[in-house]
């Protein structure tokens, strides 16, 4: 293996997509992730299709699972437990993503495993932490994108909330524990020692509302639901051509200022209404209805071209499959295929960081379940025949 994590052995116990996407990354980085599944059906996520390939592993676990190891385990069983804590007392970092006290019953929790790994890096993902009033409530991105407030903010400002089209509170989350995890290893340098980390879906979700907090709490207003429009920036959202949509982001006022040359309206950058952000934001009703009536006389892609000569910020509205065949992602090589374990070409979109010193390198497809648990298990020094039969009792 190769990469700047090279050498680090991670424990991924997680499953769905926070603690997975967390360990994804850092096995994008180089480090060696193994991840204990149940046997016979693994990782939730297997199964959440269609789409499929044809083995019927659902396209959910392909995004979330490159670059691991899989290796069923029964951990209710006293030698699957033996089995997992073997693993944890070689391993640097262990992930997990159960209820709160879950795996103190198997003597896999955090007190009981750094006695045998004072070295170990122990990340646990909630929903809601391992403390306060809702310790013990199972947590899910969709309950947390309501509770968190990122759905009041989100949707038509005249219609009902809406959820963000992706699961956004876990792909926050597996991203803090990322940068968690890193600094953890970095501290374990300088004391020698392990770290607890606690992350919840809650406590991410509110995080990221960046602005819109800081507007509650430096305003003292509840932030509305302004649809594509943006809370402090005028002209800042989505807008109807004649043949469609696009997005202007006008970020300062002399953005604005060739806005309204472009639309044929100078004499609004000099208007006192809407001279400076701050007014624009304060008359964004009497401003934008203007624009509008204007940028829907032409199609979408002369305003495109038209707003990117004069400088300003624009973009267009992409479909998926459009985002795919964007010159730009192609460029950057975005889509890659990585070869599984039985010689299939499985489509991956990689890792967004680029390293010069040491790139990442994608070594291994999303695994079969079960696929490494012979070699994982013979490199704890199990012999043929003890993973026979533990095979044979259900235990592996």
């Amino acid at each position: 293996m190769s990469g700047p994590l090279s050498g680090i052995r991670v424990l991924d116990l997680s499953r769905v997509l926070a603690g997975p996407w967390a360990s994804q990354t850092l096995a994008d980085l180089g480090a060696d992730v193994v991840k204990i599944e149940r046997p016979g059906s693994g990782d939730d996520t297997r199964h959440w299709g269609p789409p499929n390939l044809d083995d019927g592993t659902a396209a959910y676990f392909l995004a979330a699972n490159r670059g691991k190891r899989s290796v069923t385990v029964d951990i209710s069983r006293p030698e699957g437990r033996e089995l997992v804590a073997r693993l944890a007392a070689e391993a640097d970092v262990l992930l997990e993503n159960y209820k709160v006290g879950g795996l103190r019953k198997y003597g896999l929790d955090y007190d009981s495993l750094k006695t045998v790994n004072p070295r170990l890096i122990y990340c646990s993902i909630t929903g809601f932490g391992q403390t306060g009033p809702y310790a013990q409530h199972a947590g899910y991105d969709y309950i947390v994108q309501g509770m968190s407030g990122l759905m009041s903010i989100t949707g038509p400002a005249d219609g009902e909330p809406h959820k963000v089209g992706v699961a956004v509170t876990d792909l926050f989350t597996g991203m803090y524990a990322v940068s968690a995890i890193t600094a953890a290893l970095y501290g374990r340098e300088k004391s020698g020692h392990g770290e607890r980390i606690d992350l919840a879906l809650f406590d991410c979700a509110l995080t990221m509302l960046a602005n819109v907090n800081m507007n509650w709490l430096v305003g003292g207003k509840t932030p509305p639901r302004l649809g594509n429009g943006h809370a402090n920036i005028v002209p800042y959202q989505v807008f109807a051509a004649s043949d469609g949509h696009f997005i202007l982001a006008c970020g300062n006022d002399s953005q604005f200022a060739r806005v309204a040359e472009q639309v044929g309206l100078p004499a609004l950058a000099q208007d006192d209404r809407f001279a400076t952000n701050p007014q624009r934001v304060a008359h964004r009703e009497l401003l934008v209805p203007q624009l509008a009536e204007v940028f829907a006389t032409r199609g979408r892609d002369e305003w495109l071209a038209r707003l990117d000569a004069a400088g300003v910020p624009c973009g267009p509205i992409n479909t998926v499959d459009e985002a795919f065949a964007d010159p730009q992602i192609v460029a950057r090589g975005l889509r890659a295929d990585l070869v599984d374990g039985h010689g299939r070409a499985v489509p991956q979109v990689v890792s967004p960081i680029r390293l010069e010193v040491e790139p990442l390198v994608y070594h291994r497809a999303p695994p079969a379940l079960g696929e490494h648990t012979g070699e994982v298990l013979a490199e704890l020094g199990y012999s043929g025949d003890e993973v026979a039969r533990l095979r044979a009792q259900g235990v592996i």
